[in-house]
């Protein structure tokens, strides 16, 4: 990347002070562009999801990896549900869908709280391990909540077989003018399902997969603790990139249980185990990343206040404007054999071009896509009848609770007292994007574009080729559409 008239100013960067200069291009199409990453995580698109308890979990885990990206699971979930939790995502198929299952005894109370947890918003009835019907919230309505899912639930319903053409299967649904449609077995057995709009997107993305064909899920490991025993445990769950985190990364203690990781990574591979990388963070200054790529960090993840959920800047101080700590540590990262994720301050698919364009080999993205159904949390409604999700930042009340539940009264109490995020925020679902597989979209797409008027067909390559200018406030707001006339 290099400066418009290779003029950088003095003073550190937001994505919004800075625009992308279009090049000559020979790049004709978005879908001649290679959205693989550098960082050898083994992601197709360059997204990565935060490890906040109210962002990842299982559900976005596998529908992103199915897409491409990578969902870095928390380091405050208990390892029994971590266990359970990587198995299942390993255990999902690459192209069909998860489907939401109930049985036909259930109280319609139960499937209505269901429904909010996947994007299709439709759940198939299944008696010992068969599909037996398919039941929508539509066939909910003005209806008893202790009534039977039975009850209300179609059996007269259009199914695909397991191995069909997925062109075969997009053209059956269109002919019936249907959105989705069951998988079965020759026996009945329900493998997934197919949507429209899943089997386009199994043209466009490849997934993110391990070397036995399995979706891709990585794991948080903190500074404090027992870190080699947390390591070797998510290790042995199946964890295909470990990150080890805090909020300050350049300090002793996260150099000390680096290295601890970076042992018990060593260690697994001897035995015969596939090399995991480690990433570390977070930090903001080429020295930062000199001493966590010296103590075996593969990736160094940059960014310290630039979170929605993050109060830091304002609590402390302390932080710097993210392109700018971006541009410094990636090519600090760089001369060291290493690669950075840009951590937080996305909020258009503009800034996460941007980050690239300084050097990011991924980007991570955590509130964003807390307003999804794929999230964790419970999908509410507000006075004025919109979808929302709470969310919480990592270093909140509500975080730190969960954190600490094994230490004493004495010990969560102190810890209480120094709150740095938000502990409590509403994150309302975009009525045209409700799904995290919609922001992808969006947001690859953005990118895609952003390649083609730079003249690269991959990540590296546009990284080198970027031409980047500076811009005022106005200049900011002078490209925002307006939705209305002025």
């Amino acid at each position: 990347m290099r400066f418009l008239d290779d003029v950088r100013p003095p003073y550190d960067l937001t994505y919004n002070d800075v625009f992308m200069v279009p090049s000559r291009s020979g790049v004709t199409s978005r879908l001649d562009v290679d959205l693989r990453t550098p960082d050898d995580v083994g992601t197709t698109i360059p997204l990565v999801v935060a490890n906040m308890t109210a962002v990842s979990g299982r559900r976005m885990a596998e529908t992103v990896a199915r897409r491409g990206a990578v969902a870095i699971l928390p380091q405050d979930i208990p390892l029994g549900a971590i266990r359970d939790t990587v198995a299942q995502v390993k255990s999902a198929d690459p192209v069909l869908e998860t489907p939401i299952t109930i049985g036909p005894g259930a109280p319609v109370a139960d499937l209505l709280s269901l429904l909010g947890k996947r994007a299709h918003r439709v759940a198939i009835v299944v008696e010992e391990g068969r599909a037996v019907g398919v039941v929508t919230e539509r066939e909910c309505e003005e209806v008893d909540r202790y009534s039977t899912v039975g009850d209300v639930m179609t059996t007269d319903m259009f199914t695909l077989p397991a191995g069909i053409d997925l062109a075969e299967a997009f053209e059956l649904l269109s002919s019936r003018h249907l959105d989705q449609a069951p998988v079965v077995h020759a026996d009945g057995r329900l493998a997934g399902l197919l949507t429209r709009k899943g089997i386009l997107r199994s043209t466009i993305y490849s997934p993110a997969l391990d070397g036995s064909g399995a979706l891709r899920v990585g794991c948080a490991v903190g500074i404090n603790g027992d870190v080699a025993g947390k390591t070797e445990a998510l290790l042995a769950a199946g964890a295909d990139v470990l990150v080890v985190d805090t909020a300050h990364g350049h300090q002793d203690k996260m150099v000390e249980s680096l290295g601890v990781v970076v042992a018990a990574r060593d260690a697994h591979e001897q035995r015969g185990g596939l090399r995991v990388p480690i990433a570390a963070g977070n930090v903001v200054s080429a020295a930062g990343v000199a001493d966590l790529v010296g103590a075996g960090a593969d990736i160094v993840k940059v960014g310290v206040g630039p979170g929605a959920m993050c109060t830091t800047r304002m609590m402390t101080g302390v932080g710097r404007p993210q392109f700018s700590a971006v541009l410094e540590c990636s090519a600090a990262a760089s001369d060291l054999g290493a690669t950075v994720w840009a951590d937080g301050g996305v909020k258009y698919p503009r800034d996460v071009a941007l980050a690239l364009a300084a050097g990011a080999g991924s980007v991570m993205i955590g509130s964003w896509f807390a307003g999804t159904h794929e999230s964790p949390g419970d999908l509410m409604r507000d006075g004025q009848g919109r979808l929302y999700k709470e969310s919480f930042g990592m270093a909140s009340a509500r975080a730190v609770r969960h954190r600490t539940r094994d230490a004493s009264a004495f010990a969560r109490a102190r810890s209480a007292l120094f709150e740095e995020g938000i502990s409590s925020s509403k994150m309302y679902l975009d009525p045209e994007r409700p799904g995290v597989e919609d922001l992808i979209d969006t947001i690859t797409a953005g990118v895609r574009s952003s390649f083609t008027y730079a003249g690269a067909t991959s990540i590296p390559q546009f990284r080198e080729r970027a031409v980047v200018g500076v811009q005022s406030s106005a200049g900011y707001e002078e490209g925002r559409p307006r939705h209305a006339s002025w």
